[in-house]
């Protein structure tokens, strides 16, 4: 049976004995047995938990959000949402139940590129796998989804150089090539730093900014505000596995059967253009309301507690959703970029 490792291995045969991280992490995700498109994925039941799993009060407030922006361009017909990364649909579930006002008269389009992930998406949804061409008005929210895209690696010995991953019997094993210069890539930096070039999180962005007629970008994801800060970082605290919900090996073990993902340096994402706003995210659900929401949580399961209800179960539970949300050292702490078009 073949497997991620196999396709690597041809592929590294393929390219002369080496291929470069990203092509490495790419195939590991994303390829016909990468974990993503075998499996993989957030949620209890999964390997990981974002926002969105620890309960409906997240995409409450994101419905909220959304509304406002609908509303600030004047509450357009046809007013899209793509939900970008989209993974089973748990953020699409919960902000579909919320109710928004624009849903009415637009569009949600969750998009994700494994067809085992799309399968789960609810009704109410256009589930497709590749970002749509052009986005006449509206959002596109990316929620955990540039950790997750391929970076190149770099390595700081006698000079920045790249690290390839070669096959070495049945393991893979870093190779470092030429030196090479980039702005992102500090001089001042320990032998042996690590920083990634995240190549594919600015044409991602550069791509979805000039699709949108009109309306905003918005992505929620673990940052640091430099490169710089992540190379002179022990390269274990910013490039992470995962799987069943615990740290998983090192990234070159078992291409296939763990999640790979890595902070998301901002000033990269700046150099293709500065954001309007950067916020945490406890900064950003406080913003659209989320302490209103747990106010109406607790006045609902008051107001039934005699003889509660699995809606005001539901209700009650938005204490402890938005503990968790906030919490600076976790959730709370992740941060919220936005670009505004038109």
């Amino acid at each position: 049976m073949s497997s991620a490792a196999d396709e690597l291995r041809v592929l590294i045969a393929a390219r002369g004995g080496r291929v470069s991280f990203a092509d490495f992490m790419h195939l590991a995700l994303y390829g016909e047995h990468g974990f993503y498109s075998s499996g993989g994925r957030a949620g209890r039941r999964g390997d990981f938990l974002t926002s969105p799993e620890v309960g409906p009060l997240f995409g409450a407030v994101i419905a909220r959000a959304l509304d406002a922006e609908w509303e600030r361009l004047g509450r357009p017909d046809g007013f899209t949402v793509v939900d970008a990364g989209a993974g089973p649909g748990t953020l699409a579930r919960s902000v579909i139940s919320a109710r928004p006002g624009w849903l009415e008269r637009g569009r949600y389009i969750a998009v994700e590129s494994s067809s085992t992930q799309r399968a789960m998406h609810p009704e109410g949804v256009e589930s497709v796998a590749t970002m749509p061409a052009h986005i006449d008005c509206g959002v596109v929210i990316a929620n955990e989804l540039l950790d997750n895209l391929a970076f190149r690696l770099f390595v700081l010995d006698d000079g920045w150089r790249e690290a390839f991953v070669t096959a070495r019997g049945e393991d893979f094993a870093e190779v470092l090539g030429a030196v090479e210069t980039s702005v992102f890539l500090p001089a001042g930096a320990p032998h042996g730093a690590r920083a990634p070039l995240q190549d594919a999180a600015r044409e991602w962005l550069a791509s979805t900014l000039g699709s949108l007629g009109r309306g905003r970008v918005v992505v929620i994801d673990y940052c640091s505000a430099l490169t710089a800060e992540v190379a002179v970082s022990p390269w274990r605290e910013w490039l992470r596995t995962y799987r069943g919900h615990e740290r998983g090996a090192h990234y070159l073990r078992e291409p296939g059967s763990q999640d790979i993902t890595a902070q998301v340096c901002i000033d990269q994402l700046v150099a293709v253009r500065e954001p309007d706003a950067v916020r945490t995210q406890a900064q950003f659900l406080q913003k659209w309301g989320i302490d209103e929401f747990v106010v109406e949580g607790k006045r609902a399961w008051e107001a039934s507690a005699a003889a509660p209800t699995l809606d005001s179960m539901r209700m009650r539970s938005r204490v402890s959703e938005s503990e968790a949300l906030l919490d600076a050292s976790g959730l709370g702490g992740f941060m919220v970029i936005e670009w505004q078009v038109g």
